[in-house]
């Protein structure tokens, strides 16, 4: 007869194990389909077909050797799936490929740390941190990711989600990032390559938008007209209608009628503090802020803050 006391797991010994499940000290298996992959606005937009074949080549060698991690949902997803990605997209794609080509039930499994974040924020982190290190994310993608956790509350607005997720990065970085989500927020429905923008191109671009809102109209008109199917042409077609922009702003037409001259007027001044005033020299249509309050911080924010204006009266538009 055995003895079925063996089998027994003492109290302690299940707290510890529970604890250590807490922790995100213990590696389980998870059936694939228990996965909502899902779970956070995923900050990857674009996969290389190479790197991707390179990651099921060393799966089907050596197998899962890092864990994915994944939150214990507090409720079952609409498919029956029971955790939450948090981090490991690239893994969890390579391995659902694997068992849907060969149909091999060793790839049906995913090795997880169930971890628990304190915050949503802190779920966000590790998501664009693991990719930060692993694949350098592109400016767009940071700036997705950004305003997608803004539109679902975790954090109350864009300087708090840029310090937030992008803590570590100099504050240029993040005055950068920042403008990419202007181009987030008017074009990412309709751009196939997005991620492919460079840094130049886009602060082009954003500028541009800021100067005139109507821009999105005409680059969304565009992108329907010519449908470009790859990520060079897309960039092309962004890169020609800027520099048509930028031609026109150096060289207008010529009007076909003569326009009254008006009298010129001087730069009106307004003190807003101590430390900061303002002036508007409406004819030659420049804003000029001066003193100790104009600093980085004090632009980042007007940044934000004309973004946001911008995308409301795009929103408004007919």
């Amino acid at each position: 007869m055995v003895d079925q006391s063996e089998a027994v797991i003492s109290a302690p010994e299940m707290a510890a194990i529970e604890a250590a499940r807490a922790e995100g000290r213990i590696i389980e298996l998870l059936p694939l389909a228990a996965i909502d992959a899902e779970h956070l606005v995923r900050d990857r937009l674009a996969q290389d077909e190479d790197e991707m074949e390179a990651l099921m080549a060393s799966l089907r060698k050596r197998g899962q050797q890092m864990p994915i991690e994944v939150v214990a949902l507090p409720r079952p997803g609409p498919n029956g799936e029971t955790h939450g990605l948090v981090s490991g997209w690239r893994r969890l794609t390579a391995l659902r490929r694997l068992t849907e080509e060969a149909g091999d039930p060793a790839f049906a499994t995913a090795r997880a740390l169930v971890v628990t974040p304190d915050t949503a924020q802190d779920a966000y982190l590790a998501m664009v941190e693991e990719n930060e290190i692993r694949v350098n994310l592109s400016h767009y993608e940071r700036a997705r990711v950004a305003r997608k956790a803004m539109q679902e509350g975790v954090f109350p607005n864009q300087r708090a989600a840029l310090q937030g997720l992008f803590g570590n990065a100099t504050r240029s970085k993040r005055s950068k990032i920042g403008t990419f989500i202007l181009l987030v927020e008017s074009f990412d429905d309709v751009l196939r390559f997005p991620s492919a923008i460079s840094e130049k191109l886009g602060l082009a671009l954003a500028r541009e938008l800021v100067r005139d809102p109507g821009l999105s109209t005409e680059i969304r008109t565009a992108l329907a007209e010519h449908a470009p199917d790859t990520a060079l042409a897309e960039m092309r077609l962004l890169a020609a209608i800027v520099a048509a922009r930028a031609d026109r702003a150096t060289h207008p037409e010529e009007p076909t009628e003569p326009r009254p001259v008006k009298a010129p007027r001087s730069a009106a001044v307004t003190r807003i503090s101590d430390g900061l005033e303002m002036r508007f020299d409406a004819r030659r249509g420049r804003i000029e802020l001066s003193g100790a309050e104009a600093t980085e911080d004090l632009v980042e924010a007007l940044r934000g803050w004309l973004s946001e204006r911008t995308a409301s009266a795009e929103r408004q538009r007919p």
